[in-house]
């Protein structure tokens, strides 16, 4: 089955978990610029950086996007 990403669900994740971008940047050793260019669509996030949101915010990692099945 091929799949497709959506719309980054990030934002939802941090509102979740209680951390703000700034937070979660400071945490992963990267700029919050990056982490606002994964939450506006600007950028998709890399496998590793994205293991690692997941990993530090408690979520999985299939969590982070809206994933769309592809006939």
């Amino acid at each position: 089955m091929k799949i497709e990403l959506g719309h980054c669900l990030l934002e939802q994740r941090l509102a979740e978990s209680g951390m703000s971008k700034e937070q979660l940047a400071a945490a992963l050793l990267i700029r919050p610029e990056r982490i606002g260019d994964y939450i506006d669509n600007k950028r998709i996030m890399p496998l590793k950086a994205a293991i690692a949101i997941a990993d530090t915010i408690e979520c999985n990692v299939r969590d982070l996007y809206e994933l769309h099945s592809l006939p």
